[in-house]
């Protein structure tokens, strides 16, 4: 891709997240998006068929980066799920600001559904095979599990970051693996 459409790819979505801050995505326009990169409509529907289109694109090359961030880890198994939820925490603060639009009310749902099968997928992914359980059991306790743990992380994000991405995967950690009694 030439360096134009890289540029124009770039401005807008760089326009899409500063609208997000303020708008719900059913209420940008294309008018509004195109005014706020400076560009014209044809430049965006070159790139992009909708508002819609171009968030999915944000969401998708936010989920690469974080799988090739977490693909670079290799740790023992007993300490695998502890490190990985810190490097997932230390991604998410250094990417803290798309993040938290995209978990914002003003997206849709699909971004935590795919945020949902990431977290399955690196960090709980050897549960069912730990857990002396069934599969539809297993389901149901990691759908409970990983939810949560996305709405901790939006909360921490709301919260400016209060607590280290190490404290963060420590508090998770140890709910998942001690549950409610071992918090006090």
């Amino acid at each position: 891709m030439d360096r134009r459409k890289q540029y124009s790819r770039m401005v807008l979505k760089e326009s899409l997240i500063e609208l997000l801050q303020k708008k719900s995505i059913s209420s940008i326009t294309i008018k509004e998006l195109c005014v706020k990169a400076d560009i014209n409509r044809s430049t965006f529907y070159a790139h992009f068929s909708n508002q819609y289109e171009l968030l999915s694109t944000i969401e998708d090359e936010f989920i690469e980066d974080l799988v090739e961030t977490l693909t670079q880890y290799h740790f023992p198994k007993e300490e695998d799920s502890l490190l990985m939820t810190e490097k997932f925490f230390d991604f998410i603060a250094d990417n803290s600001e798309v993040c938290q639009i995209l978990l914002s009310e003003n997206t849709d749902i699909h971004f935590q559904k795919k945020g949902m099968n990431i977290t399955q997928q690196f960090i709980f992914k050897d549960w069912i095979n730990e857990m002396k359980m069934d599969k539809d059991t297993y389901e149901y306790i990691n759908l409970f599990i990983v939810s949560g743990s996305i709405y901790v992380t939006k909360n921490w994000l709301e919260n400016q970051q209060n607590k280290t991405p190490k404290e963060m995967a420590e508090i998770l950690h140890r709910f998942i693996n001690k549950g409610l009694s071992n918090m006090r």
